[in-house]
């Protein structure tokens, strides 16, 4: 249904299988974020990846199971957020 609504807003969509390696610069556009903000998340150890040669890639599922944890943290917080706000008012 998600998808759904974003090809109805004429919102840009690409699918990606879950066991696709992707490649630091198609995992930053993914997040939204850039390549050296990703490069940084990667050797902090908050995205499992591997090495292939020189190279980092990621697996698709490991970085939407980042992304998920990551937008529910920004919910939460802006849940509170919200909270703290109407007791002030």
């Amino acid at each position: 249904m998600d998808l759904l609504r974003h090809i109805g807003r004429g919102d840009a969509v690409t699918l990606v299988p879950v066991s696709k390696m992707l490649t630091t610069q198609q995992a930053a556009d993914i997040l939204n974020v850039s390549r050296p903000f990703l490069v940084a998340l990667l050797e902090k150890g908050e995205i499992e990846h591997s090495l292939v040669g020189r190279h980092r890639r990621i697996q698709a599922d490991h970085l939407f199971a980042y992304k998920k944890a990551r937008d529910a943290k920004r919910s939460q917080a802006l849940s509170d957020l919200a909270e703290l706000d109407a007791e002030i008012l």
